[in-house]
C-alpha cells in the first residue's frame, strides 16, 4: 500500500460490509490479506495464483511470523515452474503446502478458527506490481464453500506437489 493510504479509504469492516468490491492501484494483495486477519485472528488461508514474486513471499513470511495464521495452502501454475523453483528456500519456510496446476485463478480463502470465513476474488497475482488491480471481497460461506470445495478438487485430482517436482528435479540433476 502507498505511503499516506489508509486501508479503510477502500474497504470497510467484514462484519458490516459483508460484499465490497475495489479497483485501484494502490491496494495489494498482501494488503487485504492482513486486513482480514486483523478482524478475523488466527486463520488457515488457501490461495491460488498464476505466480508468487519474493516480495510477496516477503509479506507472507511476517504475515506467517505474526501468529495469525495456522497453515497457508498454495496453488501455482505449471507454467511459472521455473520462477517458483527458484524460490523454493524461501516458499518453504513460508508456505507448508504448495502445490502446481494448470491454474490462473486468483483466489485467497480464510477461514478463522472461530469459524468466519472471507473470499478474495482478485486480478492480481501474488505479486507486488503498481498496475489497476480489482478484487471482490466476500463473507459470504456459500461462496467460500463452493471455492474451497474447487481448490480442494485441484489439490487432490489435478495438481502436482511442489515438493515431489523440486525432489524429482534434484535426483535427475
Amino acid at each position: 500500500m502507498r505511503r499516506g493510504v489508509q486501508l479503510e479509504d477502500y474497504l470497510k469492516p467484514l462484519a458490516e460490509h459483508p460484499l465490497q468490491s475495489y479497483l485501484t492501484n494502490v491496494l495489494q494483495v498482501a494488503d487485504v490479506i492482513e486486513w482480514v486477519l486483523s478482524q478475523f485472528g488466527k486463520s488457515t488461508i488457501w490461495q491460488t495464483s498464476f505466480s508468487i514474486s519474493e516480495e510477496f513471499l516477503r509479506r507472507l513470511y511476517f504475515i506467517e511470523k505474526s501468529g495469525k495464521v495456522n497453515t497457508i495452502h498454495l496453488i501455482l501454475d505449471f507454467k511459472a515452474t521455473n520462477k517458483t523453483l527458484r524460490l523454493w528456500s524461501f516458499l518453504t519456510q513460508v508456505i507448508e503446502h504448495t502445490y502446481l496446476a494448470d491454474n490462473h485463478s486468483k483466489v485467497i480463502l480464510i477461514q478463522s478458527d472461530d469459524g468466519r470465513v472471507a473470499t478474495i476474488i482478485t486480478s492480481q497475482n501474488l505479486t507486488r506490481g503498481n498496475r489497476m488491480e480489482s478484487a471482490v471481497v466476500t463473507t459470504s460461506p456459500q461462496v467460500f464453500s463452493t471455492l474451497l470445495a474447487d481448490v480442494q478438487d485441484i489439490i487432490e485430482n489435478h495438481s502436482v506437489p511442489l515438493s515431489e517436482l523440486f525432489q524429482s528435479k534434484i535426483e535427475n540433476a
